[in-house]
């Protein structure tokens, strides 16, 4: 993610986007990606709002704007060990803003900070004995409070980190499971200002040390 952000370039495609990403991916040491063979989902503009399978993702044919909102989604895979991280970049005058205080749009620094702000309050709501409904319902709590929604098309807001997709839990209504019956489970709520087109998304992986959460 850190190299993506010095090569995105104004008139750059998407497509060109996704393939740099993937690239590196595999240079960096991933075997495949585990998430329907995708390695980068990549949005701007708008589309940052969108949520879709990945069984049914294409890369929009658009190009990056001097002044644009991107998000990548990251899927990498080691053998049997996944990565999974997302980011949501803002492009200003043609330069990538990594300090999200020198962002001069204020809905999307805002959108980055609500982003920052939910993940530091899973750090300090998160418990071993924290079921995934319990979570759910704090966080969508505090977006709702906020001004936002989840925009996630199935409504929640990360999963366990299994070896099949098809094994994974969720972060969602009905999962009395606890968090540490998992070994990692993400959390990347994807969310947007209740009224606006753009859409904002943070991802990392998380786990238990002792009674501590710990960002991987």
């Amino acid at each position: 993610m850190q190299y993506l952000q010095t090569q995105i370039k104004a008139g750059m495609t998407l497509s060109e986007l996704r393939q740099l990403a993937e690239n590196k991916m595999i240079e960096l040491g991933a075997t495949s990606f585990w998430y329907w063979d995708v390695g980068a989902f990549v949005f701007s503009g708008f589309d940052t709002s969108l949520s879709v399978s990945g069984k049914y993702y294409k890369t929009a044919d658009k190009v990056i704007n001097a002044n644009d909102i991107i998000t990548i989604d990251l899927s990498p895979q080691v053998d049997n060990i996944w990565g999974d991280f997302a980011r949501t970049i803002i492009v200003e005058n043609g330069t990538v803003i990594s300090d999200i205080n020198k962002i001069s749009n204020t809905e999307w620094k805002n959108g980055l900070l609500m982003e920052e702000m939910l993940h530091k309050e899973l750090l300090l709501f998160a418990k071993p004995e924290t079921t995934f409904e319990d979570l759910y319902f704090y966080i969508n709590g505090l977006i709702d409070v906020n001004g936002y929604i989840n925009l996630d098309f199935m409504g929640n807001l990360g999963h366990s980190i299994v070896t099949d997709k098809s094994d994974r839990i969720f972060i969602e209504k009905g999962n009395k499971a606890t968090l540490n019956s998992v070994k990692h489970f993400t959390f990347e709520p994807h969310i947007a200002l209740k009224g606006s087109k753009y859409g904002y998304k943070k991802e990392n992986i998380y786990r238990f040390i002792g009674n501590v959460t710990e960002e991987l």
